[in-house]
């Protein structure tokens, strides 16, 4: 996972769902990506380790207005946000989750 320098922000209105208190795992996806499946299980899984933090899985085909603009061009494409929608971190691919747990290091406010 990597930084991003433009710290986007993102609502609940955006994504769909309430934002976790702590930081936010947003998955784009799509109904054939096998990898977005085992992402879905890595994503949730690291979700429920850590309290405040949530996790938010979106159709990428449903929502291609925010796909272009925050340039997804494959999924599954994983955004870390903040407690307060910033985006911290971005990855493409399959995340491991010993990634996704350093990538929330940088999110989550003690």
């Amino acid at each position: 996972m990597h930084d991003r320098d433009d710290r986007t922000r993102l609502g609940a209105a955006e994504i769909g769902a309430e934002l976790g208190e702590r930081a936010t795992l947003v998955q784009f996806s799509s109904a054939f990506c096998q990898p977005c499946r085992a992402t879905r299980r890595v994503l949730a899984d690291v979700a429920g380790m850590i309290d405040g933090v949530a996790h938010v899985e979106i159709d990428a085909e449903d929502r291609l207005e925010l796909v272009r603009r925050l340039e997804v061009s494959g999924t599954p494409t994983v955004l870390v946000l903040d407690g307060d929608g910033a985006i911290v971190r971005r990855a493409a691919g399959q995340p491991r989750k010993v990634d996704v747990i350093a990538a929330l290091g940088a999110a989550v406010r003690d």
